[in-house]
């Protein structure tokens, strides 16, 4: 039987380092635009819907087909974690898979968030986060990460690719999601955990006027 699948494009109005961000002109259209577009070409949500701090992109998802959830006043502050605003969305729509298509990705397409929704599903993960490898000479707190301090130095392609977590495209299967905020408090990553890698140039998010300078 098909699981019910809805993508959550989350989209808080305030900023701190790019303000107004998802509302920022990419090539003439707003952000946010670009990750409704993915969304629907993808094929494979059953509803797309804006998840919101602001009415003013409920005319955004009016604009462009799309569906609106204004969260409570409680979820929009910058301060305000992840976790809960997935755990409110959950509450109320009646979704058996939620993916957060990340609208400060504008460079990820639909055929990207397709195969990934699929192998999710196939291989029955109860989370998944994208990432992007990288595979060079890492540190941490002035500590080789993937590299040995002792004898020659090491060949690029030698080395174990360090994962970063990108965010394009997060996903959950909502009832493990519940059980995990009821027990833990927490459930961003949980259970069976999926690192999904991504091509490095759909990897970029905008953060920035630097990013977006970049993407644009």
């Amino acid at each position: 039987m098909k699981k019910k699948i809805f993508a959550m494009i989350p989209a808080r109005i305030g900023s701190t380092r790019l303000k107004m961000k998802n509302l920022a002109l990419i090539n003439g259209k707003p952000m946010i635009y670009y990750a409704i577009q993915a969304a629907k070409d993808s094929d494979i949500f059953d509803k797309i819907i804006i998840n919101s701090d602001s009415e003013i992109f409920s005319e955004i998802a009016e604009r462009y087909g799309v569906e609106f959830y204004l969260r409570p006043k409680r979820l929009g502050g910058s301060e305000i974690k992840s976790d809960d605003v997935v755990f409110d969305f959950i509450k109320q729509h009646n979704a058996e898979i939620v993916a957060w298509v990340n609208p400060i990705s504008p460079l990820q397409a639909g055929i990207d968030i397709r195969n990934i929704v699929l192998h999710f599903q196939k291989n029955n993960f109860n989370s998944l986060i994208t990432v992007v490898e990288r595979q060079a000479h890492c540190v941490y707190n002035q500590m080789p990460l993937n590299f040995e301090l002792e004898g020659k130095f090491a060949q690029t392609q030698d080395l174990i690719p360090i994962q970063e977590m990108v965010y394009s495209i997060m996903m959950w299967d909502t009832s493990s999601y519940v059980k995990a905020m009821k027990i833990n408090g927490s459930a961003i990553l949980h259970g069976a955990i999926c690192y999904h890698p991504i091509n490095k140039l759909k990897s970029l998010i905008v953060k920035n006027h630097n990013d977006l300078m970049i993407v644009d």
